[in-house]
């Protein structure tokens, strides 16, 4: 049965509207200073909680700092990155091998490309990955946890609520990055919000309004092929 007109053009143009958001998506590194207000921060949560997960369990807990609970987390973290090595509360990949290293490193150099850091220059790149952990100037920090008995499925459920709560944030008009970086200092995040143990920190989410101007926010990264990441079965 062929589905009614309105039907098929509103499907249509849900679909161009997803793309769009995809496609328009990008890792912010440099925020306005501006906080978001209150009744659209709760609009980007409300629009996230819709992620499905398995059996509906919804795994995910979020903590949103704003104003100088921001504030606070961003000196705690910056004090304690400059003193500590990651230690998540998920394994990290081991490494990175063939293709996805050199979509790694491509990424990479972009971002290093764009804000001025030279090949060699350590002193230029540790200054750009402390960044992380001043939020790139966010005024807001969501602290994405999981259930810890849920295991992988947790985080892979919990993984598919970040997409949705990056993808709302686009819709909203604001910024955002994912940043696994801040797992890398569980400890200090759950002493700093009392996370209890029955937890796993997945990451952490900055957001805010992008500064579109700044350099870290003149590029974007590209996505491989079907033909590199699709098999097809057909008999």
């Amino acid at each position: 049965m062929t589905p009614p007109i309105d039907s098929a053009v509103a499907e249509v143009e849900d679909s161009v509207m997803l793309e769009r958001l995809l496609t328009d998506r990008w890792s912010c590194r440099a925020y306005l200073e501006d906080e978001v207000p209150r009744p659209t921060i709760e609009r980007l949560l409300s629009i996230a909680q819709r992620t499905a997960s398995w059996c509906n369990t919804q795994p995910w807990e979020v903590i949103v700092t704003s104003g100088q609970g921001t504030e606070r987390f961003r000196e705690a973290m910056m004090e304690w990155a400059r003193s500590h090595q990651p230690a998540f509360d998920f394994d990290e990949p081991s490494e990175y091998r063939g293709i996805y290293r050199e979509r790694r490193r491509a990424s990479g150099w972009q971002l290093y490309e764009a804000v001025g850091v030279q090949r060699g220059d350590r002193e230029a790149s540790a200054r750009q990955s402390l960044e992380n952990f001043r939020f790139f100037g966010a005024p807001h920090v969501a602290i994405i946890t999981t259930d810890a008995i849920h295991g992988v499925y947790g985080a892979v459920d919990s993984g598919m609520y970040v997409n949705s709560f990056l993808l709302a944030a686009k819709s909203l008009g604001l910024g955002a990055i994912a940043q696994a970086a801040l797992a890398g200092h569980s400890t200090l995040i759950r002493q700093h919000f009392n996370i209890p143990e029955d937890r796993k920190v997945l990451l952490g989410i900055s957001f805010g309004y992008a500064d579109l101007g700044h350099p870290a926010n003149s590029y974007r990264t590209a996505r491989a092929p079907l033909d590199e990441v699709v098999t097809c079965v057909d008999q």
